[in-house]
């Protein structure tokens, strides 16, 4: 059997389609190539049925490596429990009263990590209101206490 442009255009805009049932921004990558193999077969039609799935597999992976070159795994990622360097020592105003073993909030002027509100645990006691220093980020969560 051998493949017309337009079998590896229709190839193409099923895979792109696909990646919107399936969302893991993988599939698109096969799509393009597919696409750009019709494009291919278009203007030059006496390539070789081989020649064409190699051609398929080679602009789909080079697409593939392009993309994750690109966007590297882990700097897009919330820097949360990793970086408290820059966290430790901010002033915050509790919004929401705090005692030990409970869970309080803190309101921060300009964001912390990504939020400017973040859920907080304390060692004493501190009403809504009083500003607080942050001493460390344990989890998901800052340790506070008075300033």
């Amino acid at each position: 059997m051998d493949f017309e442009w337009w079998h590896w255009i229709v190839l193409g805009f099923a895979l792109v389609l696909a990646e919107l049932a399936v969302p893991a921004f993988f599939i698109i990558w096969f799509g393009l190539g597919a696409l750009l193999v019709g494009l291919a077969l278009l203007v030059l039609p006496d390539i070789s049925l081989t020649a064409q799935l190699g051609m398929w597999v080679v602009a789909s992976l080079g697409m593939v490596v392009g993309w994750f070159r690109v966007f590297k795994r882990g700097e897009h990622k919330t820097r949360i429990g990793q970086s408290d360097g820059d966290t430790i020592g901010e002033i915050g105003l509790m919004a929401k009263a705090a005692a030990p073993f409970e869970r309080g909030r803190v309101r921060f002027q300009k964001p912390l990590l990504g939020s400017e509100e973040w859920e907080c645990v304390v060692d004493e006691a501190i009403a809504a209101g009083e500003r607080v220093r942050v001493v460390s980020v344990e989890g998901s969560f800052l340790k506070v206490q008075k300033v």
